[in-house]
């Protein structure tokens, strides 16, 4: 996991709250997952082919101010039967909001997010992606900021100050969906301030008609890590960045347009793109649900150099609304690379509720790679199926 010192991540977001005797009206939600992940066949390395886990994550939330502020606490903690790195908490909120006019102030821990794609996000850059927790990087762990917002007819603008940097996490020498060799703790940073280095980020974004436009700058450390082989150990290098991103997304009638597009200049320069479709036919089979077919394609300047495995690919899926009362919705594609017929990935996503308070899903990564110089080489043997039975509180 990312080695930030969790106690003071705990008082860095706990020093962001008002004292005030309404911090006594406290909300509490969250949930509590049981999770299982099968593999179909042994690891490489020898593991085995089964993982539990038990996920905790509580939500404390304050109304400070007669309304006009609040503060969120929201922790997190992994158990994890066959990795140790995959044992780990983090604070995925520590938030403080306020709010004036048209303008907004948050200070604290915080997760942001960017994007209109389904297939990668290209533009999704502040949050650092907690890789222990799901194979395609939707998972982000808390980042410290103070990011303020103003939202004007013209356009609403973001300006944030990042002043520290959360290191990716990876997989130990007893998990799965691991590079070999392990990736070490000891990372490595362009900037002399290492991890204290104080990143800004800035977007624009406005409605165009049945348009929404985001326009993005970031600089600052960057959250993909190249690698390097020192000491007889695989480091993560963290170089500086700068980084802009534009993301579209448009309805057409039923058709949904998307864009996401970047270019980042860092320890290598490039440019990014995913762009693609969702096409919604409403009431499909005369039935009440909703059928909606993805077609995506994702472009790297870099090609085989790339660090993503959207160089020269294609996504192809269908998302299924039933529309019921426990509202039920299944999502599935697969990713293929154009330049090599033999590596592709497809997935499964699955979810219902069980009653008020409980909710099954279903997750499933099938991995196809013959080629050895493939970035998802390491993971041909961890074709998996998940199933997680969540308690919401």
């Amino acid at each position: 996991m990312s080695r930030v010192n969790m106690a003071s991540m705990i008082f860095a977001g706990l020093t962001t709250m008002p004292l005030s005797g309404s911090l006594l009206a406290v909300e509490l939600a969250g949930q509590v997952n049981i999770e299982h992940r099968q593999f179909f066949s042994d690891d490489a390395q020898g593991q085995g082919k089964g993982q539990t886990s038990l996920v905790l994550q509580p939500e404390f939330y304050w109304d400070l101010q007669d309304g006009e502020a609040s503060f969120t606490f929201t922790p997190f903690y992994r158990l994890d039967s066959m990795d140790d790195e995959r044992t780990h908490g983090d604070i995925r909120e520590a938030l403080y909001l306020t709010y004036w006019d048209d303008y907004e102030l948050r200070v604290g821990i915080s997760k942001v997010f960017w994007g209109v794609t389904e297939s990668a996000h290209l533009v999704d850059v502040i949050n650092q992606v907690d890789a222990v927790e799901a194979v395609d990087g939707e998972d982000k762990l808390g980042q410290p900021m103070v990011h303020f917002t103003s939202v004007k007819d013209w356009g609403v603008v973001d300006a944030m100050a990042l002043p520290y940097f959360r290191e990716r996490t990876f997989a130990g020498k007893d998990g799965r969906l691991r590079i070999e060799p392990v990736v070490s703790d000891d990372a490595i940073y362009e900037s002399s301030r290492e991890e204290k280095h104080v990143d800004v980020a800035f977007r624009y974004a406005q409605m165009f008609g049945d348009w929404d436009v985001g326009l993005s700058y970031v600089y600052g450390t960057n959250c993909d890590p190249y690698f390097r082989f020192e000491q007889g150990e695989l480091k993560p290098y963290y170089a500086l960045m700068s980084h802009v991103g534009l993301d579209v997304q448009g309805i057409v009638g039923d058709w949904l347009w998307k864009l996401e597009s970047v270019y980042r200049d860092s320890y290598d320069n490039h440019v990014g793109a995913v762009t693609g479709f969702e096409y919604t036919i409403v009431g499909a089979f005369e039935t009440a649900w909703d059928l909606g077919i993805i077609g995506e394609y994702l472009y790297d300047s870099r090609g085989n150099n790339a660090q993503n495995i959207g160089q020269n690919d294609v996504f192809v899926g269908i998302r299924l609304a039933l529309n019921d009362e426990d509202g039920t919705e299944i999502l599935t594609g697969i990713t293929q690379d154009l330049d090599n017929s033999d590596v592709y990935n497809a997935k499964l996503e699955a979810s219902s509720r069980i009653s008020n308070h409980f909710k099954w899903q279903i997750d499933a990564w099938l991995f196809k790679n013959e080629t050895p110089t493939g970035l998802l080489y390491f993971a041909r043997d961890d074709d998996f199926i998940e199933l997680s039975i969540q308690y919401y509180f």
